[in-house]
């Protein structure tokens, strides 16, 4: 999951999404200050395992 977080001038707004081509090509149109993350879930790495 990639969540986008744009800090504007008076709120801060997050949008989630489920492939990382999709959000970096939000990334790359969205204005001001604003970051890119990656949320890996432990669960994740709990169904790797088995």
């Amino acid at each position: 999951m990639w969540i986008l977080t744009l800090f504007l001038h008076d709120r801060v707004k997050m949008y989630e999404y489920d492939n990382k081509d999709e959000a970096r090509t939000e990334f790359e149109k969205a204005n001001g200050c604003k970051i890119l993350s990656e949320i890996i879930h432990y669960r994740d790495f709990e169904k790797r395992g088995s």
